[in-house]
């Protein structure tokens, strides 16, 4: 049995799927019930005792990073006699500046994983092509997207991708023992590359304005708290992280190219098209 946490999220709910059609037991840690094809859990990474609820019978976990009391989690996993964790971190994790929160709950997370005594492989993907869908209201009400960061180029990573790493990293026993993976797509794209490729996918012009430095702060602090805001815009607006490399993890890994931008674009069209 595999546990996954973070289960509806894009890279859990990637993961489910994929070990489930492998035909690999799975249950899922959620705070409600929902439509997955796994053993559902009810509980909250937050309570340590809930994810210790959850751990009979399995033999790896996947984890995400930033949580309240990740030690005492680790620590019944670890009891648990689980085998191995595979823990979601990210790129900020390789940031210097440990007073950006951002990095600093990354490093931590990592920090947990590496000390619990449990075989562990950590997961640093770059933005997740499924970020993409904050434009969605944008696009079903007009052609025109605009956003933060115009001149930074990211490769971008699909979930699916995530997943597939991740499934491998928890199947093939010790062979991703306490490797660190940096993840990514096929090839760096700006903002606007990638209006263009979406609108392809959806037969039509789009078009993207990008917002001054100014507009991106205001933008980010109506929807999270300052510290957080000033962290991505030290990250992209200033240059203090770097996601435009592309590596070849993904191929090395699962001996298949990684998704590009294009394919994520097609499979996801339902979720921009105008009712």
């Amino acid at each position: 049995m595999i546990l996954v946490t973070g289960a509806t999220g894009n890279a859990g709910g990637a993961l489910v799927r994929t070990l489930a059609g492998a035909g690999e037991p799975v249950r899922a840690l959620v705070r409600r019930e929902v439509d997955l094809p796994a053993d559902l859990h009810l509980g909250d990474l937050n309570d340590p005792e809930s994810v210790a609820g959850a751990l009979g019978g399995v033999r790896g976990v996947f984890l995400l990073s930033g949580y309240d009391r990740m030690d005492e989690t680790l620590a019944a996993v670890s009891r648990a006699g689980v085998e191995h964790v595979v823990l979601l971190s990210a790129s900020a994790a390789e940031a210097a500046d440990l007073g950006n929160p951002i990095s600093k709950y990354h490093v931590e997370s990592e920090a947990l994983v590496r000390e619990s005594g449990v075989p562990w492989t950590i997961l640093r993907p770059r933005t997740f092509m499924s970020n993409t869908l904050r434009w969605a209201d944008q696009i079903r009400a007009g052609n025109v997207v605009r956003d933060t960061f115009p001149g930074v180029a990211v490769a971008t990573v699909d979930p699916l991708d995530i997943a597939a790493v991740a499934a491998a990293s928890l199947l093939e026993k010790g062979r991703h023992d306490g490797q660190v993976y940096g993840l990514t797509g096929p090839e760096a794209l700006r903002p606007a590359d990638r209006v263009r490729i979406l609108g392809a996918a959806l037969g039509r012009e789009l078009r993207f304005e990008g917002l001054t430095d100014a507009e991106a702060r205001e933008q980010l602090l109506a929807g999270m708290p300052e510290a957080y805001a000033e962290a991505f815009l030290g990250f992209f607006a200033r240059g203090e992280l770097d996601e435009s490399v592309v590596l070849p993890t993904v191929e090395q890994v699962t001996g298949r190219p990684p998704r590009t931008f294009e394919e994520w674009a097609a499979a996801s069209t339902e979720a921009f098209r105008q009712s």
